[in-house]
């Protein structure tokens, strides 16, 4: 009899998985869901910042018939080809804009941003520049060329040494006409400029040779 009351007893804790070995490994449940919890606040971005002084105004742009923002000079207004500037045009600035400055320059020449164009003291009034502007120190209007990096008047074309150059055409609209002789240089036309720029518009192109 005794016997048999350990035997059932023995029956009963293999049934509910109670042996030497520690208790047996209940089923794979399923993976829990995360419990839903809010997203972190992103950031509350800045108020918009004033444009800065020389930044482009709203609607005032430079472009040209010859190549769009971006694109391929074409070779004609290189020193492959002519070596002619090509033709601008631009829409309107700030009202108080008595005059312009126009920087050309490769910011990816090997030893910093080569110049090949600078111009200043365009008329007001100036909406655009014909191709193949000649390299006098002043021209008709009034307005007046300075000297390039290769210490020409005028403009010279992209002419880089090897692959694909980036050019900047940017034009300033100033709140007054330079007392700046013909002849200046980039860095004498950016000091002359300072604190007069009402807003500037830039064209990019791109060269290879």
């Amino acid at each position: 009899m005794r016997k048999l009351i350990v035997s059932l007893v023995f029956m009963a804790l293999v049934a509910l998985g109670v042996t030497g070995c520690g208790p047996r490994a209940s089923p794979a449940a399923a993976p829990r869901a995360p419990t839903p919890t809010s997203a972190p606040a992103l950031p509350t971005p800045p108020p918009s910042a004033p444009p800065e002084e020389g930044g482009e105004a709203v609607g005032f742009q430079l472009t040209s018939s010859a190549f769009a923002s971006g694109e391929m000079i074409p070779p004609e207004y290189s020193c492959d080809g002519e070596d002619i500037s090509p033709p601008l045009v631009w829409s309107d600035p700030p009202e108080d804009t008595q005059s312009f400055a126009l920087i050309v320059d490769d910011p990816d020449a090997p030893l910093g941003a080569w110049v090949h164009w600078v111009l200043y003291n365009l008329p007001a009034g100036t909406r655009g520049l014909p191709q193949g502007v000649p390299p006098d120190s002043e021209l008709p209007d009034g307005s007046r060329q300075g000297e390039n990096n290769w210490r020409r008047l005028g403009y010279d074309g992209p002419c880089p040494t090897g692959g694909t150059h980036n050019y900047s055409f940017r034009l300033h609209a100033l709140d007054t006409v330079l007392d700046l002789a013909a002849g200046a240089t980039k860095e004498q036309l950016l000091q002359a400029m300072e604190g007069h720029i009402l807003a500037q518009a830039e064209l990019k192109g791109r060269y290879a040779r």
